[in-house]
């Protein structure tokens, strides 16, 4: 006997049709499983054969052979599991392959019987609806998961008795529908806690309207943290397309809350210093998604910036470039996005009073040139925004004065942003920090003025192709900040201020 039943592999976050093909035939009795199965598809075998016995569901005493096609993808997941267990079901003649068109079947088999749950449930349901497919079978812990989900019907299954009764006699009861609710911006962090500093809550507001990436330096205490945990509760809430995105790459992570499985709050990533490599930009046997994916559409944060492993940072520069992470092995690669605003915070030495205005710093030039060289000038480019915190004075501190508010300040975030909407409606560009260069002077027109001093500074300081991009980006955004469609000579004069940090520590 023949049948084919449908499931759905992912590698990376590629989700691709798989179908489980068995043939049953007289003959010895042995269970074969083909198709490219690493070791984990492969022991499912035993998983099943115990889950049918726990069940009392009499396994098939035949010649079995099942194929995992297409035959040259790689199989890496027990979620084939599931559709494994229906297609021998059907060869023993439980209930008719034509039960099963139109379904693709997820899940991981316990020796109990159990249907355990699986990462990377979303992108797979996705995939089925694009395919086609009209009903899918997860495990229950998944089915809120994905019921996000529309056009398609979502069934979740706790055991194979279950299952077997759903085309047997009783239906399973579809999952309900995941409605997010309205994601909290104004939690209890808020800006209006931090006292003084409004430059850097100027800069930082400046960052969220366009998106750019910060790098802030200052001595212990200076706030640097508290201003960078604040950050989120500005930036613009998150589309459903870039909520679907954050959700995928959680889900493959297998970090997803079960009560929220929508991701609609934009992610706040903030790793240790100790982090290694693989953790920061994604690794392992089987690629997992790093800490700069996690952050996808949101912010990653790394504090003390200089006690991070430098090659650990090194590898950051190319996704913060392109927006993608590429990991290879030898069977492949694996694509995970890392669309990000970075923002760093660092001493500005291993005591961390050089340059304070009080304090004496006990640290040789030799110590503070080490220190800093610790930060490559390449990545220290790919700052838009470099930002100098200075301590915080007593009358700020001990003032009862509030100040701003996030959501005063994050109106006028909204309102720079929707200007950018308006800009780069109908391309893929999200916000000015992703203007390409090839529509750069298309949409940052300046005025004479401007592009004089822009032209002075660029020819005194000896800047990079990169830095003139990024300041002319960063005047954009504070053009639009003030509602004027050109640059103008403050609107340069501003940006220029955000790039000078790196020619006070690391040009001395």
């Amino acid at each position: 006997m023949f049948a084919k039943i449908d499931s759905i592999g992912l590698l990376g976050m590629n989700s691709f049709g798989v179908k489980v093909e068995i043939e049953a035939s007289n003959g010895l009795p042995k269970f074969d499983i083909v198709g490219q199965a690493d070791t984990v598809v492969r022991e499912s075998r035993d998983r099943i054969k115990s889950a049918f016995r726990s069940s009392n569901i009499p396994f098939p005493e035949h010649s079995v052979t099942v194929n995992l096609a297409p035959a040259d993808i790689r199989k890496t997941q027990s979620s084939f599991d599931l559709a494994i267990s229906v297609a021998l079901l059907v060869v023993s003649g439980f209930f008719q392959e034509s039960a099963t068109m139109g379904k693709a079947f997820i899940g991981e088999v316990s020796l109990g019987g159990e249907i355990r749950e699986v990462n990377g449930v979303l992108p797979m349901v996705l995939y089925a609806k694009k395919a086609g497919i009209k009903e899918i079978f997860v495990p229950k812990k998944n089915a809120f998961e994905a019921s996000v989900v529309e056009g398609i019907t979502v069934y979740g299954v706790s055991n194979l008795k279950e299952l077997l009764s759903h085309f047997v006699s009783s239906k399973i009861a579809p999952a309900k529908k995941y409605i997010p609710k309205e994601a909290d911006y104004f939690d209890k962090l808020d800006f209006s806690d931090v006292k003084g500093q409004a430059g850097a809550k100027k800069a930082l507001e400046i960052a969220a309207c366009g998106g750019h990436n910060v790098i802030m330096i200052g001595s212990p205490g200076s706030g640097k943290s508290m201003l960078a945990k604040r950050l989120p509760t500005i930036l613009p809430k998150m589309t459903f397309e870039e909520s679907i995105e954050a959700t995928n790459l959680y889900s493959v992570a297998g970090i997803l809350n079960p009560d929220t499985p929508l991701v609609t709050r934009r992610p706040f990533r903030s790793p240790h210093h100790t982090i290694s490599q693989a953790g920061l930009t994604g690794g392992g046997t089987i690629p997992r998604p790093g800490e700069i994916s996690l952050a996808h559409n949101g912010l990653l944060f790394l504090d003390e910036l200089a006690e991070f492993d430098r090659r650990t940072l090194e590898a950051l520069r190319q996704p913060l470039e392109d927006g993608v992470v590429t990991i290879s092995r030898a069977w492949g690669n694996i694509t995970y996005p890392c669309s990000v605003m970075l923002v760093a915070a660092m001493n500005p030495c291993p005591c961390g009073y050089y340059g304070h205005p009080t304090r004496r710093c006990i640290c040789s030039k030799s110590q503070v040139a080490r220190y800093l060289s610790k930060i490559s000038g390449p990545l220290i480019d790919r700052f838009d925004i470099h930002l100098e915190v200075a301590p915080v004075e007593y009358e700020s501190i001990s003032s009862s004065e509030k100040s701003e508010t996030s959501a005063q300040i994050r109106e006028r975030v909204f309102e720079a942003r929707e200007i950018q909407n308006r800009r780069f409606n109908g391309t893929k560009i999200t916000c000015n920090a992703n203007i390409t260069s090839d529509i750069l002077h298309e949409v940052c027109p300046m005025t004479d003025e401007a592009n004089t001093i822009l032209k002075n500074v660029f020819e005194k300081l000896g800047l990079s192709a990169r830095a003139y991009d990024k300041i002319v980006k960063i005047a954009r955004t504070i053009a639009d900040m003030d509602k004027s469609d050109v640059i103008q000579k403050a609107h340069i004069a501003q940006a220029v201020q955000y790039r000078s940090l790196d020619r006070k520590y690391w040009h001395q």
